[in-house]
């Protein structure tokens, strides 16, 4: 417990980092001492080892990396208290002045040019700052500068403060050998490195003042959209960008490649790019809305906006469009019937029950205002027919997260997360875990309930025979899926460059690509799932393997409120739905229409063996018939398909939009 404790203070994880925290502490503790005995070699060991423990922590412990930063002990104070900590060793064993005051001259020259650097290096991003930044636009008539050296521009101060090791190694030489000349020859090569590094980042900062101008850059964009003749927009915004939640709008991909009319994706924060998918469509990020407002955007008659946010208030007021409401997903949460949804022009829902979910809001959202239009993204679920099952049943838990608030916290986690998979555990069956994105993000009592169920997942796999074989097989797959996630990657236009960079190499894509991505991406799923066999337990964080393939995988889910139990109604699996808070069965599936086809879980998990043994072979399924009738009422009618139905909705509209926009002209003219 007080290793755990310490862990959780420290803000690392696991006995390893807490090892390497405390020995980097330790040893720094150690310098002070072994300079006033003063001991050489011992302080040789102590500063070897902060640099060896503080280098490892980067790599493995940057949480607790940045909270010594934020008590003013960041990497820089570190190197000064080393230096200072040198230079009186050095005194103590009666080094000669001279030494000194050209040791203490060379590092006080060496954080001076560091500094300078700094202010330059700054100056060179701030100048590569354009106001958007596109993807598959062909933006080759902008005369972008290609962006300096990764060597010069990323990591720089973490390469730079490694530039006083020479002036170091000449000192602590001098001092075992009594010559001088190993100091000097020390000092001169850090001060020539640094003065080399300095002029290196002036030369990229001359580089840099030939960005085009804004004005520039915004009209040879829209050059490039009025080209493209866009007529559909997909809009997002999301002001948590540190997290994954362009799982919004990646899910909708496919549909608007599959749409009659031309669709563009519009982002409003940079970090988005990191996340998004592979695509052929144009996509445009445009942070200040200033620059949004001089978007040539005329030619859109439908947006789309798969979630409320703040900043859809800068797209809305675009008039000659019509504005939709798609969401991410249909569940019983409050938030997917939201008042809000009031100032768009239609909501679409996937079936008859988000109608009603809708209806449900009084006085708020016209009837006639709602179209059904299905779920167009779920064609990957295969149906529980098809499913073939493994030696042991496959659970696959996926909690919800906490909510924004108290009242709109659906959770499992924090009420009966832990011993659910306690319990199951003791059922034999393989558990896959896919905790949403934003768990833990503002309960800490959920992060802890996500933390001890990777802990029993990760023991129960240790205990399992063949465990050393299993590990094998992940290690052995590991470089395979690292190769084939670097050309998804590259297929999907991710690289490390900056924004300046993305538009300086943004080119139109070749279309044919989609058919490699979707044979790369089902040979990663194969290997992934073969190395991980039939029996051992999975943590699932990470975009792939993909939740829609983490259902073709399970023979059960257990689930919270939450649009992942709407999709997963598709496979007409069994599923299972967390009542945390007890309520009798009719209040809790009067409350929640999902709940029409589940097994209810109460908080003790005493349902749990009752549940399992009536899905597994050769046990009837009484729920049966009743997911059957769910997943019509929940998801609409299996023909046409949701893509049709779909694509005819978003041709009715752009034609409703043209139409009025024709006679709203026609009308300004007389």
């Amino acid at each position: 417990m007080t290793i755990r404790r310490l862990c959780g203070v420290l803000r690392v994880r696991g006995t390893t980092e807490l090892a390497l925290a405390l020995l980097l502490g330790a040893s720094f503790a150690a310098l002070p001492v072994v300079a006033l005995l003063p001991s050489l070699w011992g302080f040789v060991a102590a500063t070897a080892v902060t640099y060896l423990a503080d280098e490892a922590l980067h790599v493995r412990a940057p949480a607790f990396v940045r909270r010594l930063a934020a008590l003013h002990l960041d990497r820089t104070m570190r190197f000064a208290v080393r230096t200072v900590m040198l230079l009186a060793l050095a005194a103590r064993l009666d080094a000669p002045d001279a030494v000194l005051v050209a040791g203490l001259a060379v590092f006080s020259a060496h954080y001076a040019m560091m500094t300078c650097y700094t202010a330059v290096h700054h100056a060179v991003r701030r100048r590569r700052v354009l106001p958007l930044v596109v993807r598959n636009l062909d933006m080759s008539e902008l005369p972008v500068p290609p962006q300096p050296s990764a060597f010069f521009y990323r990591r720089y101060l973490r390469k730079l403060l490694h530039l006083d090791l020479p002036a170091h190694a000449g000192l602590l030489v001098a001092a075992a050998t009594g010559s001088e000349r190993a100091a000097y020859a020390g000092f001169a090569l850090t001060l020539a490195t640094t003065a080399a590094a300095l002029l290196a980042v002036l030369a990229q900062y001359r580089t840099a003042r030939r960005m085009p101008a804004r004005e520039e850059v915004l009209a040879a964009v829209n050059r490039q959209l009025t080209g493209y003749r866009l007529q559909v927009a997909l809009y997002f915004s999301f002001a948590a960008v540190s997290r994954d939640f362009m799982y919004q709008v990646n899910m909708w991909i496919e549909t608007l490649e599959q749409l009659d009319l031309r669709p563009v994706i519009i982002l409003r924060e940079r970090a988005s790019f990191r996340y998004l998918s592979r695509t052929w469509i144009p996509v445009v990020c445009v942070p200040r809305a200033d620059d949004l407002a001089e978007l040539d955007l005329s030619a859109v008659r439908v947006v789309l906006y798969p979630g409320n946010a703040g900043k859809n208030v800068h797209m809305l007021r675009f008039a000659e469009a019509k504005h939709v409401f798609i969401g991410h997903g249909d569940s019983d949460k409050l938030a997917s019937s939201n008042r809000v949804s009031k100032v768009y022009d239609e909501i679409w829902v996937a079936g008859r029950a988000g109608r009603d979910r809708y209806q449900r809001v009084r006085h708020a959202i016209s009837d006639s205002a709602i179209v059904e239009v299905g779920r167009p993204q779920l064609s990957p679920i295969r149906l529980h027919a098809d499913h073939a099952p493994g030696p042991v049943p496959v659970v696959l838990y996926a909690p919800t997260w906490e909510g924004w608030s108290d009242d709109d916290c659906h959770t499992s986690l924090i009420p009966m997360g832990v011993p659910l998979i306690e319990k199951l555990l003791a059922e034999n069956v393989r558990i896959i875990y896919k905790p949403h994105p934003l768990t833990g993000k503002r309960s800490a009592e959920a992060a802890a309930a996500d933390r001890m169920i990777r802990d029993l997942l990760r023991a129960d796999n240790n205990e399992r025979h063949g465990a050393a074989e299993a590990e094998a097989a992940e290690a052995a797959a590991r470089p395979r899926l690292k190769e084939i996630q670097a050309r998804l990657d590259e297929l999907a236009g991710r690289h490390r460059g900056d924004d300046a960079e993305q538009l300086r190499t943004s080119r139109v894509p070749d279309r044919a690509a989609a058919a490699e991505w979707q044979e790369l991406r089902a040979e990663w799923h194969r290997v992934f799932w073969e190395s991980r066999g039939p029996l051992r337990h999975n943590v699932i964080t990470r975009q792939l393997p993909a939740l829609y393939d983490c259902f073709n995988q399970a023979d059960l889910l257990i689930s919270d409120v939450s649009s992942v139990v709407a999709d997963f109604v598709a496979s007409l699996k069994p599923y299972v739905l967390t009542n945390a808070h007890d309520l009798s069965d009719a209040e809790f599936r009067a409350a929640y229409t999902t709940a029409g086809g589940a097994y209810l879980l109460d908080r003790a998990c005493t349902r749990l063996p009752a549940i399992l043994t009536a899905v597994r072979s050769p046990h009837p399924d009484p729920m049966t018939p009743a997911r059957h009738t769910l997943k019509h009422y929940v998801l609409g009618p299996d023909h046409p398909t949701s893509l049709q139905r779909f694509n005819t909705a978003v041709n009715t509209l752009a034609s409703r939009a043209e139409t009025e926009g024709v006679q709203g002209g026609a009308g300004v003219a007389a």
